[in-house]
């Protein structure tokens, strides 16, 4: 396999999975058709694993929240919703989405224990080098009851395949977004999570063939549809985890 190569800008050269990254790529965010275009697509699967509230003043922990994408499919399920994150460029544009924004690492998050009715964890778990205490600090945020989803990728040959030598080369995925040395083994997250006292399922997810190719023929075109939900590929259930996976589950108590 080739080496990852690194991010490159007009004026740095980043290491894989460098934070800063995120600040040279914060006009994409919002993009339908930019960078970070399949983080809106899962965002929305994500989004359909939560219920509605079932109390008033609910609270939703989002980790690794970035610029706020799952903000508007929460929109009308009657959570707070709050964000976590280390880059500041993200939270200005979350805060502008309705996101109450805390900068901080997702493995030291300055919450209080059991605040949480549901904690997101999407597309976070691969890019920190110390998943296991991003994932007790999960379950903390938790409150007995609460509902953690997830989505990351597996620490598969496959996976490495898919992400890395095929994904980044597509318009949709940044060079060197990924270090794959960090994807999640997802037997070891399941067994990890158990551990902090919730019962994580697993499905393997993927975007649907014919829609992830009509998107990139209109935006080849230049004609992807900016308005949310029109022309995003749905994410899939697959049978294989193999690559990337969505888990869900309730913390006991």
């Amino acid at each position: 396999m080739r080496e990852v190569a690194p991010v490159s800008t007009p004026s740095r050269v980043l290491p894989p999975n460098d934070p800063r990254q995120y600040d040279d790529l914060a006009g994409e965010w919002w993009r339908p058709d930019g960078a970070f275009a399949m983080l809106h697509w899962l965002a929305r699967a994500r989004a359909a694993l939560v219920p509605r509230a079932s109390r008033r003043d609910a609270v939703l922990v989002d980790l690794g929240c970035g610029a706020g994408l799952l903000a508007p499919h929460l929109a009308g399920k009657g959570y707070r919703h709050v964000g976590v994150d280390l880059t500041r460029s993200a939270l200005d544009q979350a805060a502008a989405h309705g996101v109450t924004v805390v900068n901080a690492d997702v493995t030291a998050v300055p919450l209080a224990d059991g605040c949480a009715d549901v904690v997101s964890a999407g597309e976070v778990l691969e890019h920190v080098p110390q998943w296991r205490r991003a994932v007790a600090e999960a379950c903390r945020l938790l409150r007995p009851g609460g509902l953690l989803v997830l989505d990351t990728l597996n620490d598969t040959l496959l996976a490495r395949l898919v992400a890395v030598e095929i994904g980044e080369r597509l318009p949709t995925v940044p060079r060197g977004i990924h270090d794959p040395r960090l994807f999640v083994d997802a037997r070891a997250l399941v067994a990890e999570c158990a551990r902090h006292g919730v019962e994580l399922r697993l499905r393997g997810i993927r975007p649907e063939l014919t829609g992830t190719l009509a998107w990139l023929l209109r935006r080849r075109r230049g004609a992807v549809d900016g308005r949310p939900g029109r022309t995003e590929p749905r994410i899939v259930p697959t049978r294989s985890t193999a690559v990337l996976y969505q888990g869900h589950g309730r913390r006991s108590g």
